[in-house]
This record gives structure tokens, C-alpha cells and sequence, in this order.
């Protein structure tokens, strides 16, 4: 379907390009993209305009800096608190792989005696996924807002020091448990929002709603 373009689309796109919109218009434009063949146009004119600012660079590999976002955030361990997260954007490619921020609320919570342990919970305004542990097994269960729009999903993922993304699964109305073995060093886990079905590419390709630093 083409949509006609208003006077700012043109600015959109770039801007698309850049990646400098936050995580909710970023999800709108995704959406546009898929319909509106014009607005898709300028996005790929975007693209080739700047492609070549990349072509007098060597490729670098990025460094790994969640040692050091772990030793600024949390200087001593935390007993009980609220933290602001910024959201994390991952951008495919053999030398990407970089965090930006977005509002994430951690909550410790005592758990019933019945049940596991509360390990964290996830958090993004009013969507709160909460994540509980025997040792072996992380139970992730949505306990407030809503499942993503339709033609996506929710996904999550473990984020270990010195390592890619891996996905834990897909999240839905029903609980996701999933077997796991902590990893050596810091770790922490996130939901991107990513077509139905999941990442096409093995990495968040969508936007990054909530992060949460589990050990460090």
C-alpha cells in the first residue's frame, strides 16, 4: 500500500537512519515501513546516502563495555532498590553490538513460600515481566500490561560479559521456563520486540524494552 508523505517524512527517515528516535516511535516507523512504499523509499535513499560515510573505516571489534556500565551502576551490591536502565540497541553486523538508554524499573520482591524465588523482574511502564529461579530453571511470567501488537512478539535474552545476545525464548501469555546455567562473570537479561516467530537473525533486531543486570 502507498501512503502519501507529509512535509517532515523526509526528516523521519533520516532520523530512522540515524537511529536517534526513542524506542515508541522507532516501533511506529518499523510499522509504517511495512506499509507505506513512499516513506520506505526514503528511508532507502537514507541508507545509501549514508552507507559511504562508513567506506575510509577499518572495522574495529567493539568493545565490551558491560564490566564497565556493571562497576558504575551498582559501586556495591544492592539490597533493595529502584534503578533507571537505558535501553540497549543492537545493531546487526560482524563488529556491532551497542547499548543505548531507555527507563527499566527493578523491584526485589519477596517471594510467596509456596514458589521459587523471585529473581528480578522486567519492566517497561506499565508491561512488567517477573523472573523466578530453582537453581536450574528461570520461570519468565507477564504479570502486568499487555503481549506485544499484533505481527510481533516479545523475546528474551541473556546478555553474558564477553558474549552475543542469546535468546531464552519466546515470550507469550503463558509462563516461559527455560533450563539455564548462570554464566561466569556478569549477566543480564532483556525483551526486544521482534517479528512473530522471533529475530530473524540469531540478534534483537527490534527495539530493546527492558533490560536488567542479574549478577555482576
Amino acid at each position: 500500500m502507498t501512503a502519501s508523505s507529509g512535509p517532515d517524512d523526509d526528516l523521519l527517515a533520516a532520523e530512522y537512519v540515524l537511529g536517534v528516535q526513542d524506542a515508541e516511535t522507532r516501533v511506529t516507523l518499523e510499522q509504517r515501513l511495512k506499509r507505506d512504499v513512499a516513506f520506505a523509499a526514503m528511508v532507502a535513499d537514507w541508507e545509501n546516502r549514508l552507507g559511504g560515510l562508513n567506506d575510509d573505516f577499518a572495522e574495529v571489534p567493539v568493545p565490551n563495555l558491560l564490566p564497565q556500565i556493571e562497576a558504575r551502576l551498582f559501586p556495591t551490591p544492592p539490597v533493595r532498590r529502584t534503578s533507571r536502565f537505558g535501553w540497549f540497541a543492537f545493531a546487526g553486523g560482524a563488529t556491532a553490538a551497542v547499548a543505548l538508554a531507555v527507563a527499566v524499573i527493578f523491584t526485589s520482591m519477596p517471594a510467596p513460600p509456596a514458589l521459587a524465588p523471585v529473581l528480578t523482574t522486567l519492566a517497561a511502564a506499565d508491561l512488567v515481566y517477573e523472573v523466578r529461579s530453582d537453581g536450574d530453571t528461570l520461570q519468565v511470567t507477564r504479570i502486568s500490561g499487555s503481549a506485544a501488537p499484533d505481527g510481533q512478539v516479545h523475546e528474551l535474552w541473556l546478555i553474558a560479559s564477553g558474549a552475543p545476545p542469546v535468546s531464552l525464548g519466546l515470550l507469550a501469555d503463558a509462563p516461559l521456563e527455560v533450563a539455564y546455567t548462570a554464566p561466569a562473570g556478569g549477566w543480564a537479561l532483556a525483551v526486544s520486540v521482534e517479528p512473530a516467530g522471533g529475530s530473524p537473525r540469531g540478534l534483537p533486531s527490534g527495539a530493546v524494552i527492558a533490560t536488567q543486570l542479574i549478577s555482576g
